[in-house]
C-alpha cells in the first residue's frame, strides 16, 4: 500500500536532491556532459560571486522583517474581525479577496499605485503636502514596499488565525478575568499560549516562502524599470534598483537559466537548502509550541 507513495518520493523528492548535489560539484551547460570540478563551484560562490552577498542579505532582510510583519499584521486584523461580529462576513471577504489575486497581477497593481509620478498614492501624499519617496524605484523604499504588498495579500495566514482565536476556550478567558487579569495579560497568558502552534505554523511557513521569494521581486524590478517584456532577459533589470530587489533565488535562477551555469547554480541551490533546513531546526527548537508538553 505505500509503494506508490515511497516511488513517488524517490523518484520526485531524493533522486533530485541527489543528482543536484551531484551536479554541484561539477562544470555543467545543460548542452554538454558534467565534467567534474570538485569544489570550485562553492569556493567561488564565498569567495567571488559579486552578487550573491546583495541577494544573500535582501533575502535574509525578508526572512527578519517581512515575516514578522506579516505574522503580526495577520493576527491583528483576525483579532479586529473577532470583535465585528454583526458584518464579520462582509470584512472577511474583503481581507480574504486580495490572497486570491494572481502575485503577478498583483505586484503590477503596486508599481502602478505606488508609482511616484503618476501614482494615485502619491497623488494623495501631495495633496496634503507631503512628498512621497520613490517606492519601486529607491533602494531604501523597494523592500519596505514589498511588505507592504504582502501585509495586502495577507488574507490566507489572516484566515488560519481567525479560526485558531475562534477555536480558543471562552472559560479560560472568563476564568483568567475572574482571577483578576486585564485584557493584556489575558492575551499574554491565555490567547498566545492556545494559538501558539498557529504561530509556529505561519512562522515556518512565511520563512520558507521569503527563502525562495522570486516572482514578486522579479516581476517588481522588471515594471519598475521600465524595461519589462517579452524579450527582455531577467538579468537585464534583475534586482533594480541598484541590487536591492535581487533575491538570492533570483541570482539562482540568472546563473542557471540565463547563463547556462547548472553546475554553479546546483551549488546554489545545496546552499539554500542547508541554510533553510538549519533556519527550520532553530525555529522548531526554539518555539515551545513544537513540543506537546512545552519543553524546549
Amino acid at each position: 500500500m505505500l509503494t506508490p507513495a515511497i516511488l513517488g518520493l524517490l523518484v520526485f523528492f531524493v533522486y533530485p536532491l541527489v543528482a543536484n548535489l551531484y551536479y554541484s560539484f561539477t562544470s555543467y551547460d545543460l548542452l554538454s556532459p558534467p565534467r567534474w570540478i570538485g569544489l570550485r563551484n562553492y569556493t567561488y560562490l564565498f569567495t567571488q560571486d559579486p552578487r550573491v552577498a546583495a541577494a544573500a542579505l535582501n533575502t535574509l532582510w525578508l526572512v527578519l522583517i517581512m515575516v514578522p510583519i506579516k505574522i503580526l499584521a495577520s493576527l491583528g486584523v483576525a483579532g479586529l474581525l473577532m470583535k465585528a461580529r454583526r458584518v464579520s462576513g462582509f470584512w472577511r471577504t474583503v481581507f480574504y479577496l486580495p490572497a486570491l489575486v494572481p502575485p503577478v497581477a498583483s505586484v503590477v497593481a503596486f508599481v502602478f499605485l505606488f508609482n511616484p509620478g503618476s501614482g494615485p498614492v502619491n497623488a494623495a501624499l501631495r495633496s496634503v503636502g507631503i512628498a512621497g519617496p520613490l517606492w519601486f524605484n529607491d533602494p531604501q523604499w523597494s523592500k519596505p514596499t514589498l511588505v507592504v504588498l504582502a501585509i495586502w495579500v495577507m488574507g490566507d495566514v489572516m484566515i488560519i488565525f481567525l479560526a485558531s482565536l475562534l477555536n480558543v476556550p471562552r472559560e479560560q478567558h472568563e476564568a483568567a478575568a475572574l482571577d483578576g487579569a486585564n485584557a493584556a495579560q489575558r492575551i499574554v497568558y491565555v490567547t498566545l499560549p492556545a494559538i501558539a502552534p498557529v504561530i509556529l505554523f505561519a512562522a515556518v511557513t512565511g520563512a520558507i516562502a521569503a527563502l525562495q521569494y522570486f516572482t514578486e521581486a522579479a516581476v517588481a524590478s522588471g515594471v519598475a524599470s521600465g524595461k519589462s517584456g517579452v524579450y527582455t532577459k531577467l538579468s537585464d533589470v534583475m534586482g533594480y534598483p541598484a541590487d536591492s530587489l535581487l533575491t538570492y533565488t533570483e541570482w539562482l535562477y540568472a546563473r542557471g537559466f540565463g547563463s547556462f551555469q547548472l553546475g554553479y547554480a546546483a551549488a546554489l541551490a545545496v546552499v539554500l537548502f542547508v541554510v533553510t533546513a538549519v533556519f527550520m531546526g532553530l525555529l522548531l527548537r526554539r518555539f515551545d509550541a513544537f513540543n506537546p508538553d512545552g519543553r524546549s
